[in-house]
């Protein structure tokens, strides 16, 4: 049963063309908290269906060497394939652009950065545990047939309702992550702009907006607009390259490099003279 993924990802960016309007990264916690909550879900559904599957097929598939030379994968292939995989996990573990957003709503007593190592600690922690159990796991009841997304590739079908509640999960996730994300580019450059036209009514100032139901607001004319088509242009380019696991081991790629490998060395340096 195939069906167009385009509508899926306009609604996407509506619903962020509207998420987006949230004042400042300050505002994010209770969508923050939900976004860990269905991480949370979804992991523990996927790792709890490959225990699942590992036990209804009796043995353990797969092995340390990973595809067997016996497929028509060329040795190329498969060095691309385990690059791939580095590039995914640089993806997923990096978040060097949220830690002075994060820090900066911590309260001063106890010290901020005793909080954030605390933080950065159990979090850590977490995370590794539970996208490892949904690696080994995943692996282990698929072999060389897992699929790059355990939940929505078809590699379980049942029970239904779990599949279902799993993905739902997922797509909650992905849109408060999406703010989490995008909050501190926002006020990068709505900073930047403020700057540098203190005086300026559009950056600066908000116009009072009347809505139905819920009363008045007011609402920034260069939040809005700057905004709404940086979504536009972000869901534009996600319809153009639909290609999930292939654009994130990019895009973990070109994070990795200057974010935890170039700026800290270069901040020790300048520091430490």
């Amino acid at each position: 049963c195939h069906f167009p993924d385009l509508i899926y990802m306009i609604l996407f960016g509506v619903v962020q063309v509207f998420l987006c309007q949230i004042p400042n990264f300050h505002k994010l916690w209770g969508l923050s908290i939900l976004a860990a909550a269905m991480s949370f879900s979804y992991a523990t559904v996927g790792f709890g269906l490959g225990m699942a599957k590992v036990i209804e097929n009796g043995k353990i598939k797969g092995n340390l060497g990973g595809i067997s030379a016996s497929t028509s994968l060329t040795q190329t292939q498969k060095v691309w394939r385990m690059l791939q995989g580095l590039g995914d996990i640089a993806f997923a573990l990096p978040y060097t652009s949220l830690v002075l957003e994060i820090q900066n709503t911590l309260k001063s007593t106890p010290p901020e950065n005793v909080t954030m190592k605390k933080a950065n600690l159990l979090s850590l922690s977490v995370t590794t545990t539970l996208y490892m159990l949904c690696a080994f796991l995943g692996y282990a009841a698929f072999g060389e047939n897992a699929p790059g997304n355990l939940l929505t590739g078809f590699g379980f079908y049942e029970p239904y309702w779990l599949i279902d509640f799993a993905n739902a999960c997922i797509v909650v996730h992905l849109v408060a992550a999406y703010q989490v994300f995008c909050q501190p580019i926002f006020a990068c450059v709505e900073g930047w702009f403020s700057h540098i036209w203190p005086d300026n009514k559009f950056i600066n100032k908000g116009v009072p907006i009347r809505i139905p139901l819920c009363g008045s607001c007011r609402v920034n004319l260069l939040r809005l607009c700057w905004r709404t088509a940086f979504v536009v242009s972000t869901t534009g380019i996600a319809i153009l390259f639909p290609l999930f696991n292939d654009v994130l081991g990019i895009l973990g790629a070109l994070n990795f490099w200057p974010l935890v490998v170039y700026f800290p060395v270069e901040m020790y340096i300048a520091q430490n003279k």
